[in-house]
């Protein structure tokens, strides 16, 4: 998904999200053999049902309706995060903090593109940056060199 489009999604997302009193998770858009399919996870204090799942897809399918931003076939599938969470601002690694987490980056840290270990936090001094903490050491990750992070359960 092209960045333009995928910022008009989000922006999209979270305008129904606000409307309804949800925080807009993810928003993805991808494509599966000849099918493709915007999936948006939604999340509230108090958890996500089939019935919220149901309210922001309607709301969300008559915005996109209207907006028409994508100019292909698409479904559209709206879900909680689940326990394995993406962890895709800033305040999701505060909220966060203290559970395990699996990082992707877009470079190699110390020879990995691929980090598993304990969330410690969010820093924004001196750069915006994830802590972590591996095998006991903790190590600041560049908030730009990640290309996904999500919750783990870990040993």
């Amino acid at each position: 998904m092209g960045q333009g489009l995928k910022n008009i999604l989000w922006k999209l997302a979270e305008e129904v999200g606000a409307e309804l009193n949800y925080e807009v998770v993810e928003v993805a858009l991808t494509r599966e053999g000849a099918q493709r399919f915007l999936r948006v996870f939604i999340d509230r204090p108090e958890g996500i049902g089939v019935k919220d799942c149901e309210l922001f897809s309607k709301r969300l399918s008559a915005v996109l309706d209207e907006e028409d931003p994508i100019p292909t076939a698409y479904l559209l599938e709206v879900s909680s995060p689940g326990l394995e969470r993406p962890l895709t601002k800033p305040e999701h690694f505060q909220r966060f903090a203290g559970q395990g987490v699996e990082i992707r980056l877009f470079a190699p840290i110390q020879g990995k593109r691929k980090l598993k270990g304990r969330l410690i936090g969010w820093s924004d001094q001196p750069e915006s940056q994830v802590m972590v903490e591996i095998d006991g050491v903790t190590l600041n990750i560049p908030w730009d060199m990640i290309s996904k992070a999500r919750l783990r359960v870990i040993d």
